[in-house]
C-alpha cells in the first residue's frame, strides 16, 4: 500500500495547530499558542502570514522533517464564499477569496489555504481544505434580519463540529443522518449549531460578532450601545474585536484561558463573574438551537480546547441538562478530519469538489 505523506495546517483565532499524517496516522502534532496581545500588533489577519509561516517552518526543522515526497497539503480553509460540505482542491481563485474575505469571514482560518500555498511553492505536493467554516447548510427562515436585503450568514467551526457530531452518532449506533443535534465548538471562537438529519440547519455567526463572548470575540451587542459606545473606532478595529480583541482578551488584556481560569479558581471576583458569564451566554445560545429543533434533540454535544475545564460541562449541563444528553469530546478532531480528507481523494476513493467562486446561497428570487 502506497504511503501518502500529508501536511496539515490549521489556524485558529488564538493557536496554528500542524501535524504530519502518513495515511491514517498522525506522526507529529504541535499546538502552538499565539496570545492577542501579539496578534493585535498585527494591522489585518492577512498580515500574520509571515508570522505565522515560521511556525511551520520551525515545526519541519525541529521535527527533521523531509517534505521532498509530500503528496499533499491539508488545510483549514475559510472567509472565501460559501460552500457545500466536502473536501476542495485548492485553486487560485480559492486562495484570492479567501485573501479577499469574499465570504464576509474575517477570520485566521484565512490563512489555512494561503499557507499551504506557500509550502506547495517550496516542496510540492496538492492542497485540499475540508468542510471550511463558510460550509452553508442553512434553511431558507434562518437566513432573514431585521433588514431587507441583508441576511444571515452561516459561518461556523464546520470542520470540528461535522467530525465530533458523526463520532457522537457511532457511539450511540445512530447515523449522524438519522439525529437531531445541537454541537458546540468551545475554544477561541464559539459557535453553537443546530443538525437536522446531517445538516446544520442554522448556527450563531461566531466571526461577525453573534452569540456568545470568548476569549477572543466581543460576541453578540445591542446595535445601540455599539453605535454609542464603538462608533469613532476604524473598520479594522470593528473587525478585530469581532475576531482578536474582543471577549476575555478584552477584559483581561490576554486570550490565554489557562492564565484566567487560575483566577477563576483563586476566587477572583472579576474572572469569576466574566468566565461564568460567558458559559451562561453559551447555554442560552443552546436553549434557542433546542427550539431551532422543536424539541426534538437526539444530544448535545460539546467541543473544543476549552472543554478541558471541567466547570463549563457542569455549567453547561446545569442549564441544558433537561433539554437532551450531553456528551463531551474534549479538545478538536480538526487535524484527523483534514488528514483525512485529502487521504480519501488522494486514494481515489471520493473526487475533490471544485470551487467556482459563486456562493451556494446568493438571495431569494421571490
Amino acid at each position: 500500500m502506497e504511503n501518502y505523506k500529508i501536511l496539515v495546517i490549521n489556524p485558529g483565532s488564538t493557536s496554528t495547530k500542524l501535524s504530519l499524517f502518513i495515511n491514517e496516522k498522525n506522526i507529529f502534532t504541535t499546538d502552538v499558542f499565539h496570545d492577542s496581545s501579539v496578534l493585535k500588533t498585527f494591522p489585518t489577519i492577512n498580515d500574520q502570514l509571515d508570522y505565522r509561516m515560521e511556525v511551520v517552518k520551525n515545526f519541519i526543522k525541529e521535527n527533521n522533517i523531509d517534505l521532498s515526497d509530500i503528496a499533499a497539503v491539508a488545510s483549514r480553509g475559510g472567509a472565501c464564499y460559501s460552500v457545500i460540505s466536502g473536501t476542495y482542491e485548492v485553486n487560485d481563485k480559492l486562495i484570492e477569496d479567501t485573501k479577499a474575505a469574499k465570504g464576509g469571514l474575517y477570520h485566521s482560518s484565512m490563512l489555512g489555504v494561503q499557507m499551504a500555498k506557500r509550502v506547495q511553492d517550496e516542496y510540492g505536493g496538492r492542497i485540499f481544505m475540508t468542510d471550511p467554516t463558510v460550509v452553508d447548510e442553512y434553511s431558507d427562515i434562518a437566513r432573514i434580519t431585521g433588514i431587507d436585503g441583508i441576511y444571515r450568514r452561516a459561518i461556523c467551526h464546520a470542520l470540528n463540529l461535522k467530525v465530533v457530531a458523526k463520532k457522537y452518532a457511532a457511539s450511540i449506533n445512530r447515523k449522524y443522518e438519522d439525529l437531531n443535534l445541537i454541537v458546540c465548538h468551545i475554544d477561541g471562537g464559539i459557535t453553537i449549531t443546530a443538525h437536522e438529519k446531517g445538516r446544520m440547519i442554522d448556527g450563531n455567526d461566531g466571526g461577525g460578532g453573534d452569540g456568545p463572548f470568548t476569549p477572543t470575540r466581543m460576541g453578540g451587542m445591542a446595535v445601540s450601545d455599539i453605535v454609542n459606545n464603538l462608533w469613532d473606532k476604524s473598520k479594522e478595529e470593528m473587525l478585530n474585536l469581532c475576531s482578536v480583541t474582543g471577549g476575555l482578551s478584552n477584559y483581561f488584556g490576554t486570550s490565554n484561558s489557562d492564565e484566567i481560569h487560575k483566577l477563576v479558581e483563586q476566587g477572583d471576583k472579576k474572572a469569576m463573574r466574566v468566565w461564568e458569564a460567558m458559559i451562561y451566554q453559551v447555554s442560552k445560545s443552546i436553549g434557542s438551537m433546542s427550539t431551532v429543533l422543536k424539541g426534538k434533540v437526539d444530544g448535545i454535544v460539546l467541543t473544543g480546547g476549552l472543554m478541558r475545564f471541567k466547570d463549563i460541562y457542569e455549567l453547561i449541563s446545569d442549564r441544558c441538562s433537561w433539554i437532551a444528553p450531553i456528551a463531551v469530546y474534549e479538545g478538536e478532531y480538526e487535524q484527523e478530519a483534514l488528514a483525512l480528507g485529502a487521504l480519501h481523494i488522494l486514494k481515489d476513493e471520493e473526487k475533490p469538489s471544485i470551487y467556482t467562486g459563486k456562493p451556494v446561497w446568493d438571495g431569494f428570487n421571490d
